[in-house]
């Protein structure tokens, strides 16, 4: 089906608390050198402690506002991508609708971890295009620091918190150019939070309710599973599509960027990042390495962006996308 949407704004948002690596070596057995040897990351933001997923999520629409005056007008649908929600019910999207006073806009959070920001465009490519909706405002924002173990070295030097929202259109000149979507269940041990259950597959969980990750294992799965689906992404472009001109894969760990940028056939300076200073913020990431570039002069309206999620469940969602 031809895609009728685009995305036609974005904003994001980082809390103002920055936690270095320095700081982190007062916390566990670690150093500069070998954090930024390993994942790439220098700093990450931190939430308040009374600052929320809906608090981040709230800021990043209201800068996205700030840059797109008038950008909400006519919103039918919110979607936010979170695995950190402030509470099971009320959902994030209902906050966000209540914030803006969005008066006929249905509201959905969305679960995809990592793969969060795709899977929530893919969506409302999906709800614009079948004309159920016209306008969809797309939230993704994590306050991962309120999972972590900071006694655990080899998560709380990865994550942060942050927010990204976009706003997904009917346009007759769709943007949305080729999508490749996929999971794995079986790897879900890999990377886990524990819930209303301690067991999955018959298996006790541990972290007593934190983020436990197997990052070998899930490094080993991304460097194979992102490349292989980049390629799926190619391939089903319409024939004649000029070549992608940035790369935005989710920012987990920059030394795993690396790997996949390579193996997808993208150069260093053609692939956006965000985890240097932010870490891996799950669902926010790629909205906020989009801006990142914007912001730098990278990025222009035309150009052409591969987006590619991958994260707990396993999941992943590739997306080409005319900015």
């Amino acid at each position: 089906m031809h895609s009728t949407a685009r995305i036609a704004a974005l904003g994001t948002y980082v809390p103002e608390r920055r936690l270095t690596n320095d700081d982190l070596e007062a916390l566990v057995e670690t150093n500069d050198e070998w954090i930024v040897q390993r994942t790439g990351i220098r700093e990450r933001r931190i939430a308040g402690e009374d600052e929320f997923t809906s608090h981040l999520c709230i800021r990043a629409v209201e800068d996205l506002l700030r840059r797109y005056p008038g950008a909400l007008e006519g919103v039918d649908l919110v979607l936010a991508a979170t695995t950190t929600p402030d509470y099971p019910f009320p959902t994030v999207s209902c906050l966000i609708q209540d914030a803006f006073k969005l008066p006929n806009a249905g509201t959905l959070d969305l679960s995809a971890a990592c793969t969060g920001f795709t899977y929530a465009l893919h969506l409302a490519n999906g709800m614009i295009t079948s004309r159920m909706h016209r306008k969809v405002l797309v939230v993704a924002g994590e306050c991962m620091s309120k999972t972590i173990d900071y006694t655990d070295r080899s998560t709380c030097i990865l994550f942060g918190d942050g927010a990204g929202a976009a706003v997904v259109e009917y346009s007759e000149e769709g943007a949305f150019l080729a999508a490749h979507m996929g999971s794995d269940g079986s790897g879900g041990l890999h990377v886990y939070r524990a819930g209303m259950s301690d067991t999955l597959n018959g298996q006790p969980l541990d972290g007593n309710g934190k983020v436990v990750q197997n990052g070998r294992e899930v490094y080993k799965w991304a460097v194979r599973t992102v490349p292989e689906g980049v390629q799926q992404l190619h391939a089903s472009l319409p024939e004649g599509t000029p070549a992608v001109d940035w790369f935005i894969p989710h920012s987990a760990n920059l030394k795993m960027i690396d790997s996949i940028s390579e193996k997808a056939g993208f150069t260093k300076d053609k692939t956006l990042t965000s985890a240097e200073y932010y870490g891996n913020t799950s669902a926010a990431s790629i909205p906020l390495a989009l801006q990142l570039g914007i912001d730098a002069g990278k990025v222009k309206r035309g150009d052409l962006l591969a987006m590619y999620g991958f994260g707990a469940g396993l999941t992943h969602l590739g997306l080409v996308v005319r900015w």
